[in-house]
C-alpha cells in the first residue's frame, strides 16, 4: 500500500471518529436539555420548591467542576490498553443512563422520594462526565497532529447543533410524559457510547506501530494559564447568551420569535470553526482563541447598542462564531498541551472550566444579581470585559513567549 493510501485511509478513518464524536455530542447534550426542561416539574412531585430547583442545577455543575478532570484523568490512565477506554465509558454510560431512566419513575412515587430522587441525580452527573473529555482522547491518541483542530471543530458540531435545537425542545415536549423522551434518549446515547469500543479498536487497528507512547507529564505554567483563560472564556459566553442575549432580542421581538432568533448565536458557532480550524492547524489554538475573544468582546458591544433587529441578528451571528472559534481553539490546544499522555487530564480542564462559568451564572441567578439596579449593569458588560481580558491575555503571553505560530504545540 502507497503512502498516499495510507494517507487517505487514516483521513477518512480519523473523519469516521470526529463524526462520531459529533453525535455523541449532539445525543448528550440534547439529553441534558431534556432534563433542564423537565427538571422542574419533576422536583415538584417529590415535594421541592420551585426556588430550589436553581440549585439542584448548580449541583451538578459543581460536580461537573471536579469530575470532569477526574474522568480525564482516569482516561489518561487506562488508554494505553486499545479498548479499555471504550468498555469503561460504556458501562460508566449504561450507569449514568439507568439513573437518568428512573428519575421520572421514582418522581411520580411523590414526596417521600426526595432523598432517592436527589441520589439519582448526583449518580447522573457523576457518571456523565464519562462522556465529555474521556472519548476526545482518541484525537489526541491516534490522530495525526494537523488533523485534530478540523477533527475538534467535526466534535464540536454535535454541541453546536444541540445548541441550535434546544430552544424548540421545550415547545415540542411540552405535554410529553417525562418517561418517554427520558427512555428514548437514554437508549440512543447508551447505543452511541457503546460504539466507542469498535471506534477506538478502529482507529488502533490503523494506527498500527505508530500509536504514540502513553507517558504522562507534569504540566507547566502554560497550562494553568490555558484553563485560567478558559474560565474567563466560558463565563463570558454564559453571560451573554444566557443571560442577555435573550433581553437583547427583547428590545425588538416579541417572546414567541425567541425560539427562531436565539438559533442564530449557534449557527455562527457551527458555520465558523471548520475555517477557524485551518488557522488552528497552522498557527495553534491559543492565539485563535486569543483573537476570537476580542472579536467576541467587539461582537457582544454591538449587540449592546444595536438599533435595530438585523443589527442584533449580524452581531449575534459573529458573537456565535467567535464562541465557536474559542471552543475548537481550546480542544486542539488542550489535545496539544496534554500530547503524549495527559489529554484526558488537560481536556477534562477545558470541560470544567465550562462547568465553572455554568455555575457562576447560576449562582448570578439564583441570587437575583440580574434585578437589581447596582448589579444588572455588570452583568450586561461582564461577557465583554471576561472575553477582552482572556483575549488580550492569550496574546500578551504568546507574543512574550516568542511562540505565535507554534508556541501551544512545543507546550
Amino acid at each position: 500500500m502507497s503512502t498516499t493510501e495510507i494517507t487517505t485511509e487514516e483521513a477518512t478513518g480519523a473523519s469516521r471518529i470526529g463524526v462520531y464524536l459529533a453525535f455523541l455530542q449532539l445525543v448528550f447534550t440534547l439529553l441534558w436539555s431534556t432534563y433542564v426542561i423537565y427538571l422542574p416539574k419533576l422536583a415538584g412531585q417529590v415535594g421541592i420548591a420551585p426556588g430550589a430547583v436553581i440549585l439542584i442545577l448548580m449541583m451538578d455543575q459543581a460536580v461537573f467542576t471536579v469530575t470532569d478532570t477526574a474522568m480525564g484523568i482516569v482516561a489518561d490512565r487506562i488508554a494505553g490498553v486499545v479498548g479499555r477506554l471504550g468498555i469503561v465509558v460504556g458501562l460508566m454510560t449504561a450507569l449514568s443512563c439507568a439513573a437518568f431512566v428512573a428519575l421520572p419513575f421514582v418522581a411520580s412515587t411523590g414526596a417521600g422520594a426526595k432523598t432517592a430522587f436527589i441520589a439519582l441525580i448526583v449518580v447522573w452527573a457523576i457518571t456523565s462526565s464519562a462522556l465529555r473529555a474521556p472519548p476526545l482522547v482518541l484525537l489526541g491518541k491516534y490522530s495525526a497532529q494537523p488533523k485534530i483542530p478540523y477533527l475538534a471543530a467535526l466534535a464540536m458540531l454535535g454541541y453546536g447543533v444541540a445548541g441550535a435545537v434546544a430552544p424548540f425542545l421545550g415547545a415540542v415536549l411540552r405535554d410529553v410524559d417525562a418517561r418517554l423522551p427520558f427512555i428514548i434518549s437514554s437508549i440512543v446515547l447508551l447505543l452511541t457510547a457503546v460504539g466507542l469500543s469498535r471506534v477506538e479498536v478502529d482507529a488502533a487497528e490503523r494506527a498500527g506501530t505508530r500509536s504514540p507512547q502513553r507517558r504522562s507529564r507534569p504540566l507547566g505554567r502554560l497550562p494553568v494559564i490555558f484553563i485560567a483563560a478558559m474560565v474567563l472564556l466560558a463565563l463570558g459566553y454564559q453571560m451573554h447568551f444566557s443571560l442577555n442575549s435573550g433581553p437583547f432580542y427583547l428590545r425588538f421581538a416579541r417572546p414567541d420569535d425567541l425560539p427562531w432568533l436565539l438559533p442564530v448565536f449557534w449557527i455562527g458557532f457551527n458555520i465558523a470553526m471548520f475555517p477557524a480550524s485551518k488557522v488552528v492547524k497552522h498557527h495553534g489554538g491559543l492565539i485563535v482563541m486569543g483573537a476570537a475573544g476580542l472579536l467576541g468582546a467587539a461582537a457582544v458591544i454591538i449587540a449592546e447598542v444595536a438599533g435595530s433587529l438585523n443589527i442584533l441578528i449580524a452581531a449575534q451571528f459573529v458573537a456565535g462564531a467567535a464562541w465557536g472559534c474559542m471552543l475548537m481553539a481550546a480542544v486542539s490546544a488542550a489535545l496539544a498541551i496534554g500530547a503524549g499522555g495527559t489529554e484526558g487530564k488537560v481536556t477534562g480542564l477545558v470541560f470544567s472550566a465550562l462547568a465553572l462559568g455554568t455555575f457562576a451564572r447560576m449562582a448570578a441567578v439564583a441570587g437575583g444579581l440580574q434585578k437589581l439596579p447596582d448589579y444588572a449593569p455588570l452583568l450586561h458588560w461582564a461577557p465583554v470585559a471576561c472575553w477582552s481580558v482572556a483575549g488580550v491575555g492569550l496574546l500578551v503571553l504568546l507574543a512574550a513567549r516568542g511562540q505565535g505560530r507554534a508556541g501551544i504545540r512545543r507546550a
